[in-house]
């Protein structure tokens, strides 16, 4: 396929998802209700679903890239970082009414240990109608780094369209994006340097870490997610398969950027979606569990199934955009075998569980899908058990018990996934910003002051 007609097919692949989700289902139902007449139907999916379980667990290690974080230091490798080569980096941040917490971030972002000359921070601020421009046209007397660009009410394509706005105003080799609560790790950009100098590197995620884990359950259980996430990333990796972006905490050389033709506007998850153009244009995506940067979680069920939903349906839509071309093999096969798998365990297993109680109540059988789905909550288990004691360092013990509460809490996917699924055959997702309500648990510019004590503050730092 020609470039520009792929670049264009990336652009179209949104056409037609109701259809496809339907036509989807239809085979799912079909598939499931089909394997109750033959007797060997389970054991191909036990099949699969065990060649999946010794991938994983063969799974042979990276090579080693020593980085200049706060766990790995040295002299030598600082003094390398100095040469003139340093990549330069341009720090992305896409704000809406996020007074509560921008001004931390910009501090944050603006004070990393990074020679000041080779980053710039930019902040979309998305037609706030809160503070967020006062206070970021206050922070811009103090660093030099940081710039802004306010876009109007008649601005359209969401977080997507707010960076590919500001990208042509950047200058970096490397484009890092951040969600306005992150709280980012001081010696992260020196960290990436030695990643980027791989060339098939088009782009690092960070670990992501809960910084208010221990609210409450929900909060607990988002930290349990997250190592599980990042643990589960780097086996799929070491066996070839895809790193994928999560939005905030991720870095992406620009090269490699312009080949998928920017962030799509016509997605609800910006990172799932850039995810696929990348291993579609043959790039690859590494995963660092160290340095992490730390956001809120969601503190109640009301927003936590808000959220997922966004996530699911996100994740859903980029295999009904990209599936054609996922079919052709453009990533290689062990991308697309890979891919393949994640979908039928993330998002077509728990679909099927419908057809296959109905089929078996109908043909006085009993079910094939819970042992399945019991090997692969059993395999998450233990992948989240080793993420934790690999993200936080806890003992064994301490793992398993969070473990225990976090496998309960990932249970809420299975009747989003479902709800989601359902609904995207009658009612598609309307493409709107989605703000997640800040709880201000990270500390707060202006808590308990006004913007002309603010003012005050930078004249007398500056």
């Amino acid at each position: 396929m020609p470039e520009t007609e792929f670049l264009s097919s990336l652009q179209s692949g949104g056409d037609r998802r109701r259809l496809k989700t339907i036509i989807i289902l239809i085979i799912v139902y079909g598939v499931t209700i089909g394997l109750h007449f033959a007797s060997w139907g389970r054991w191909v999916l036990l099949g699969l679903f065990g060649i999946h379980a010794l991938r994983l667990i063969f799974a042979p290690p990276l090579p080693t890239i020593a980085t200049d974080s706060k766990h790995n230091q040295n002299n030598q490798n600082r003094h390398s970082l100095e040469l003139p080569e340093l990549p330069f980096f341009s720090l992305l941040v896409s704000a809406k009414n996020e007074e509560a917490v921008i001004g931390n971030l910009v501090k944050n972002l603006c004070q990393l240990d990074y020679p000041s000359d080779r980053f710039e921070v930019w902040i979309v601020d998305d037609n706030s109608s809160d503070r967020t421009s006062e206070v970021l046209n206050i922070l811009k007397q103090k660093y030099p780094q940081l710039k802004t660009l306010r876009r109007g009410d008649e601005a359209q394509g969401g977080k997507s369209g707010a960076l590919n706005q500001v990208l042509a105003l950047t200058k970096g080799d490397i484009i890092g994006v951040f969600d306005a609560d992150a709280q980012v790790p001081h010696d992260v950009l020196r960290s990436l340097v030695p990643v980027f100098q791989q060339s098939k590197i088009g782009a690092v995620q960070l670990r992501k870490a809960i910084a208010n884990a221990t609210e409450n359950w929900w909060t607990g259980g988002q930290a349990s997610e997250q190592a599980l996430d990042l643990y589960l990333q780097d086996l799929r990796v070491r066996v070839g398969g895809m790193g994928e972006l999560r939005g905030n905490g991720q870095f992406v050389r620009r090269t490699a950027l312009n080949d998928c033709g920017g962030w799509n506007e016509q997605t609800i998850t910006d990172d799932l979606d850039l995810t696929i153009r990348l291993h579609l244009t043959q790039w690859d995506i590494a995963c660092l569990n160290f340095p992490a940067v730390e956001e809120e979680g969601v503190i109640n069920f009301k927003q936590l199934w808000h959220q997922r939903n966004r996530w699911v349906e996100g994740g859903f839509q980029r295999y009904l955009d990209y599936g054609s071309l996922l079919i052709s093999n453009r990533m290689g096969f062990a991308k697309t075998f890979d891919a393949t798998l994640f979908l039928i365990n993330q998002y077509l297993l728990p679909v099927a569980f419908i057809p296959d109680t109905i089929a078996a109540i109908a043909l006085k059988q009993t079910p094939m899908l819970p042992p399945i789905a019991a090997f692969s909550m059993t395999l998450a288990a233990v992948t989240m058990a080793f993420g934790i004691r690999s993200s936080y360092k806890v003992s064994w013990s301490s793992a398993i018990g969070q473990t225990i509460s976090g496998m309960i809490f990932m249970l809420h996917y299975i009747p989003v996934i479902v709800s989601v699924t359902l609904r995207m055959c009658i009612i598609p997702k309307q493409l709107k910003w989605v703000k997640t309500q800040r709880q201000a648990t990270i500390g707060n510019l202006l808590e308990g002051i006004e913007l002309e004590e603010v003012k005050a503050e930078v004249k007398n730092d500056a």
